[in-house]
Parts: C-alpha cells; structure tokens; sequence
C-alpha cells in the first residue's frame, strides 16, 4: 500500500496517551481508520511499526502514512478485465500504471474509481476498503480479489490472514539464481528516513517469500514467487535483498557492482538498463487460488502477462535452462 507520508510530533496536551488516540487527533482521521493504519504497519517511530495501545512521549516523531482509502473516490472510466465475477466476489486483471487507490499525487485514474463506475454497488463498502483484500503496487500487473458484500471480505480477509489464499507472481529478475528453490525469510519495514520505501530491517514486520526457478539466460532468470505474508513491496525487497533485483524497478532493482557474472553484459552503472527492461517492474500476479467464501467450492484463476512483458522475454532470446511458461508467451489465454 503507498499513500501520502506525514510527520507529526507529539504535543504536550497528548504526551503519555496511547497512539491511536494520539493520531487521530493529529491527523483527524476517524480512530477506526487509524487503527487500520498502525495494524497495517503505516504509523512508526523511528522506523518501528507502533501499536494501539502504546503511550507517545511529548516531542516523539511519528511518521504516518496516509492510506490512500481516506482519499475521496470519484467514479470513472479506468480499464480493467473483470476475469471471474458473482454476487460474492471479482477477481480483476489489473494493467500496469494503474493505481489501485488514490493517494499522494494520484487523485483520478484509479481501480477502485473505475470498480465504482462499472460497479456502482462498491460504494456500500467504503469502509471495507471498497471490497479490496489485498493490494498490487501502480506497476504491478495482475490479479487481484474484490469482495462484492460485507460478509465476503470479511471471509476473504481472515483467509488471507490464515495464508488460505495461494498468490502467484511472475517475477524476471536480473542475475541468475544460484538455486532452482529458495525461501527468503527477513522482516520487511519502513525506511526510516524515506517512509514510502521499504527495506529489510530488524525492527520490521516478519515476511516470507518463496521462489522456483522456471528459466534462466545469462543476465536474467524468470522465477514463480509466491507469498506466505503481504507486506508492503515485499516481493520487490526480499528479491533485491538476495541480490536478484527484479528487471525495472525503478526504486529497488540495481544490483551490487560485485555481483555481475564474468562475461555477461548486464548494466550496473547508474542510469543503464537491463537487456530486458519493459519499461516498468517486470512483475505479474499471474494465479490466484482460494475456497469461495460462499460457498467452499475451489477458484482457481489465471492471467496471461501482457505484452510487453512477453515481449522482453522475446528479447533475451532462448532460455539456456528451463521454459517459459505458457501464461508468460505471447497469445496465451486466460483460464479458470
């Protein structure tokens, strides 16, 4: 989730009160919409994620961001493939370059404003975050889940929780993994001096990422991830954190100096890109697998890769191990 970064400090009138009240009368946010923000991480300390209860001193920092459901929505037209839709639930295709919520800088053009339009019935559940369970970065492509009532994200959401959702992503990035399979284990938190950016940290929330290896070329290697956790970015920090940066990201995706292999022509100067760069994250939530929450009966949905993300695949040539998947080549179909 991103959203708009402020900075308070704790006044004299509210030193020793718990955090959430301490917020709320800083930013005059409603206290259920501050308590969704510091479980969601989003309010720290010096970069440590605080908790409702907690008592701020007087002259504390507090950094808050602002979610980007406590910016006004307007209905409009935004594309988006609606790929599996009942009473209960959508599961939505999601382009590149959209924003799901409006947030700092962003005020039209989002997901949610085009959900609003097609899906007038959306504005009932404003406080549900209009039926969103889970969120995709502006750059990210993909699928994600709506709930249509109340009771269906209130399921959605406790599965989520219990890790019932099985979430799959297509990742390219640069470097060749030194194993088929790996888990990347590492708490993920705000950076302290820079808020809307992520890092692994100590002082985090804890995070875990699986990977498997599906094909290599000498500069990149394509890998299947899938999430236990959902923390902010953290696909994109835990991979830039082992050295395997994804392909494009314009905030996490340089690699060390070192770490170029001998005789490979993979950029590392500041400013040159990637063999394979499609001009933005090369990262697509490709599978989506749950129980409906209505009815227990399995979904199962699919999203091929855009094109210009099977177009950079195109550009590195054969794989020198592996295959490309079929939902990563060019023509495939959605299936469910």
């Amino acid at each position: 989730m991103s959203g708009e970064a402020r900075h308070l400090v704790v006044t004299v009138d509210l030193a020793g009160m718990r955090a959430d009240r301490v917020v709320a009368t800083l930013t005059e946010l409603p206290r259920t919409r501050v308590r969704r923000l510091i479980e969601s991480g989003l309010v720290t300390v010096a970069g440590a994620a605080v908790t409702p209860t907690q008592r701020l001193d007087s002259g504390t920092k507090v950094a808050v961001v602002v979610a980007e459901e406590d910016q006004r929505v307007v209905a409009e037209d935004v594309p988006f493939t609606v790929v599996f839709g009942d009473d209960h639930l959508l599961v939505v295709d999601k382009p590149a370059g959209v924003v799901v919520h409006p947030g700092a800088g962003t005020s039209g053009g989002t997901l949610v404003a085009g959900l609003l339009r097609r899906f007038p019935d959306q504005a009932a559940l404003q406080e549900q975050r209009f039926g969103l369970v889970h969120r995709l970065d502006k750059d990210t492509s993909g699928l994600l889940v709506v709930a249509r009532t109340a009771a269906a994200y209130r399921r959605l959401q406790s599965m989520l929780r219990r890790r019932e959702i099985t979430r799959s992503y297509l990742a390219l990035v640069a470097g060749t993994s030194p194993a088929a399979t790996g888990t990347i284990d590492a708490p993920v938190g705000r950076n302290p001096t820079s808020p809307t950016v992520m890092t692994v940290t100590k002082q985090g929330r804890p995070a875990r990422t699986h990977y498997r290896r599906l094909a290599s070329w000498p500069v990149a290697t394509l890998l299947e991830v899938t999430l236990e956790s959902g923390r902010t970015h953290q696909i994109r920090v835990h991979l830039a954190a082992v050295d395997l940066p994804i392909v494009g990201d314009r905030t996490y995706g340089r690699r060390r100096a070192t770490a170029a292999p001998a005789g490979t022509s993979f950029p590392t100067a500041p400013g040159r890109r990637h063999p394979a760069d499609p001009g933005r994250q090369w990262l697509h939530a490709t599978r989506l697998e749950f129980a409906h929450p209505a009815t227990g009966e399995p979904v199962a949905v699919e999203a091929a890769v855009p094109d210009e993300l099977s177009r950079s695949l195109d550009r590195l040539g054969p794989a020198l191990s592996g295959a490309v998947p079929r939902l990563a080549q060019s023509g495939s179909v959605r299936s469910v």
